[in-house]
């Protein structure tokens, strides 16, 4: 059976891994490297499906966790599924709830069945098994969906994680064969094993070894450095099948994004841009800029005097922070929407890097303007 997700490789940067590509689904074929925007309750914050559309965003995320909770996944199928129901056009990838249950959840019970923990609304006892798990992301129905996996911390101890890595990897074939819809929705599997090189590499062969549609990386972006980052990426993406997507779950801060796209990383989400949107600050081709702050008050100018974005084109930083500071919410919705602008149009922007073969002085260069390069761009 052919995979309703596919991924086509146009070309290989030619000093680096970097890859351009692109994913079909079967809501559309989208560029990649790409950025996702995440929508954890079948909405990017303060954003609409036609803004999202506006600046580029071909695929977004949703929580399975979340959805299940509220209103449920049954309600959500009754309107036709997440497309419809949130009146998205394009891509969708749900994760599979288990990052939000090992993070949110309260006493938790790992068991080999599944984990028993309880609602972080009302604390109301659930159980969440890799089966359930995808039958909920079945019933969602999603371009892309997400194996449940456990996510240990990054520096816990190499026992924990050996027994963490072998059990998401059953986890892993036993939602595979649970899979309902896999002539419709594409199934990804995760790859384990904090910062140690040997779990890395048995994670990636027991994924592997199974037919699954796209390979994503877990358990990064979860306090390591960025070196400690590229370290794992440097050992571990070269393990996952070039004819896939591959995806990097949870980076979203421009030197993440640069150093995954340098090893060979198609696909990126994170909340980050809207989360410090809506506490007042931006990304701009200088650097983080916290507009809520009082110097801005009288300063008439762009967010960004390099983006074109709507905010840019319309808004100043006065207007912005009076807006932030009198708590009315379209002011995080432009920080938002700015934010989000940002992101895509860099990826757009190392997309025809690769296809130019100057990644890297892109890069360096972006680095230097954003103000990370004494750290972010080591190795570039």
């Amino acid at each position: 059976m052919t995979s309703p997700i596919r991924y086509h490789l146009i070309k290989k940067e030619k000093h680096t891994g970097a890859r351009l590509g692109e994913i079909i689904t079967p809501h559309g074929t989208f560029p990649t490297p790409m950025f996702m925007p995440v929508g954890t309750n079948a909405t990017v914050k303060t954003m609409s499906p036609e803004d999202l559309d506006m600046i580029g965003s071909g695929i977004i995320l949703a929580n399975t966790y979340h959805l299940w909770l509220r209103p449920g996944e049954q309600i959500v199928k009754e309107a036709g599924g997440l497309h419809k129901f949130m009146n998205w056009h394009k891509g969708i990838l749900t994760d599979s709830g288990g990052f939000q249950v090992f993070s949110l959840a309260k006493l938790r019970d790992i068991t080999e069945e599944g984990v028993h923990f309880r609602d972080h609304l009302s604390g109301k006892k659930l159980f969440l098994s890799p089966e359930k798990a995808i039958h909920i992301e079945n019933d969602l129905g999603p371009d892309i969906m997400m194996s449940l996996d456990e996510c240990p911390p990054f520096f816990e101890s190499y026992d924990y994680v050996r027994d963490s890595v072998a059990r998401t990897s059953r986890w892993a074939e036993r939602g595979l064969k649970a899979h309902r819809n896999p002539d419709t929705q594409g199934l990804f599997g995760i790859v384990q094993g904090a910062g140690f090189k040997d779990l890395r590499e048995q994670s990636a062969r027991d994924l592997t070894s199974l037919d699954f549609a796209g390979y994503s990386i877990g358990g990064l972006s979860v306090g390591e450095s960025s070196t400690e980052m590229a370290k794992v990426l440097s050992y571990t993406t070269p393990l996952l099948p070039e004819n896939k997507p591959r995806y990097l779950m949870g980076v979203g801060s421009p030197d993440g994004l640069i150093n995954g796209v340098l090893h060979g990383i198609d696909m990126f989400d994170c909340v980050l841009p809207t989360r410090i949107a809506r506490n007042g600050t931006v990304m701009t081709s200088h650097g983080r800029l916290i507009v809520k702050n009082a110097k801005y008050a009288h300063d008439f100018t762009p967010l960004d005097d390099q983006c074109d974005c709507y905010v840019c084109r319309n808004y100043t930083r006065a207007y912005i922070r009076h807006l932030i500071h009198v708590n009315e919410t379209f002011g995080i919705h432009l920080t938002s929407y700015h934010n989000l602008y940002f992101l895509l149009h860099l990826m757009q922007q190392i997309r025809q890097a690769i296809l130019d073969d100057n990644l890297i002085e892109f890069c360096q260069e972006v680095a230097h303007n954003y103000g990370f390069d004494k750290e972010g761009a080591k190795g570039f």
